[in-house]
């Protein structure tokens, strides 16, 4: 008899992460790696923050909770979507677990079928096709190209739903390429899927607070109201507050679907950790005023990684709206060898010879569903990124 579960062959381990470990492996034999994989802030948890955390330990905060989150938490999370996005949600409707991943998780192991289809756009983050087969569900995938910005239009999106299309699957600001949708953008989406009306929403807004320039958050139950009742909101502390490894996510949508996802949950992790949930009230109900601050740097680094990758002849790097990724593209370098004698006839040959031959590891595009691309993560130091980036001008230079 076999040991392991034919679901699981239908999956991969998550490229980041396996970047993320490779790198440091190499940093530990004594290479000198630029890893340029993680998706986490490089600033620490906001004091006040940290010490809402200690506070709840000494406290005796150390317990059980409710397995979808505190009352005190729940309440915050409804005050947030209020005030930030002019949504109404009630404590009932509000499911707290451990990160954003687990909440998408919990979802679709609530509600899919064998069958049934998640619509998800490309570039998408790693997890989403491999989560919705663990759940016995169809990733079917539409591209967001270069052309259109990395943007879905409302033309592929309304060409991809199938009378089996359960979910739709969206991201803005987006990880991996840091595009964000305006209102009008937005709006010619849910027009789309206003005609679909078996179709539900699952919207992750991770990174609205990691907003550049002139632009303005918005999420699809706040642009078209009529999709309320059939979409999930998830979003998280992890990016906005340095709060990574803390792992409290959360989601508002329908009683019912909340109720369904709070039963998956108690029969898998049970609740977060009681003193991640504390510190998240104090995320969500204290002061906001380090966010922009944040924001400037971030805003700057990605200004200096777009202008030294578009010095380099082949790229092409455009310049998101948000989060802290950039997702150039190589089609200008495919074909080409490297002075290591390495063809470059993939994003993911490009990558793993950038790691041996220059020691800066980056993740291929062809993780994220649409190449030929590499993701970069900028959250790191100013220093580190002119040192990966002058390295990636070399590496590009010696191509021939």
């Amino acid at each position: 008899m076999e040991l392991l579960s034919k679901t699981l062959a239908r999956v991969k381990p998550s490229p980041t992460i396996a970047v993320t470990q490779k790198a440091a492996e190499l940093k530990a034999a004594g290479r000198d790696v630029i890893g340029l994989g993680a998706g986490e802030p490089d600033f620490d948890t906001p004091q006040n923050i940290q010490d809402a955390g200690i506070a709840a330990i000494k406290a005796g905060k150390t317990r059980y909770t409710a397995v979808d989150g505190i009352p005190e938490l729940k309440q915050a999370i409804c005050d947030k979507f209020k005030r930030d996005n002019g949504l109404d949600y009630k404590p009932a409707q509000v499911s707290v677990g451990t990160g954003g991943k687990q909440i998408l998780y919990n979802a679709l192991m609530a509600t899919m079928n064998p069958g049934e289809e998640v619509l998800i756009p490309a570039p998408y983050w790693v997890s989403y096709p491999d989560m919705v087969l663990l759940a016995g569900g169809t990733p079917v995938i539409a591209a967001a190209t270069l052309e259109n910005d990395f943007k879905l239009t409302p033309e592929a999106l309304e060409a991809a739903i199938t009378p089996n299309t359960k979910w739709f699957i969206f991201n803005s600001p987006s990880n991996p390429t840091g595009a964000g949708y305006s209102w009008d953008e937005l709006k010619a989406l849910t027009d789309v899927l206003m005609r679909h009306p078996h179709v539900w929403v699952m919207t992750d807004d991770m990174y609205e607070h990691l907003a550049y320039d002139n632009f303005k958050f918005c999420t699809p139950a706040q642009v078209e109201p009529a999709l309320y009742d059939r979409t999930l909101t998830v979003n998280g502390v992890s990016k906005a507050y340095a709060m990574t490894g803390w792992r409290i996510g959360y989601a508002a949508g329908p009683e019912k679907l909340i109720a369904a996802m709070r039963k998956v949950q108690s029969q898998s992790t049970s609740n977060p950790c009681s003193i991640s949930q504390w510190a998240a009230v104090e995320a969500l109900n204290g002061t906001q005023d380090f966010i922009p601050e944040n924001n400037k740097m971030f805003a700057r680094r990605r200004d200096l990684v777009v202008d030294m990758l578009n010095q380099i002849d082949g790229m092409v790097c455009p310049k998101p709206e948000g989060a802290f990724y950039v997702y150039p593209s190589i089609a200008g370098l495919i074909g080409k060898t490297s002075a290591a004698g390495t063809k470059i006839t993939t994003d993911e040959v490009f990558a793993t010879a950038l790691l041996e031959e220059s020691d800066v590891a980056v993740v291929f595009g062809a993780a994220f569903g649409l190449s030929p691309n590499f993701r970069i993560s900028y959250a790191t130091s100013d220093e580190a990124l002119k040192e990966a980036c002058t390295r990636i001008q070399k590496f590009c230079a010696g191509l021939t």
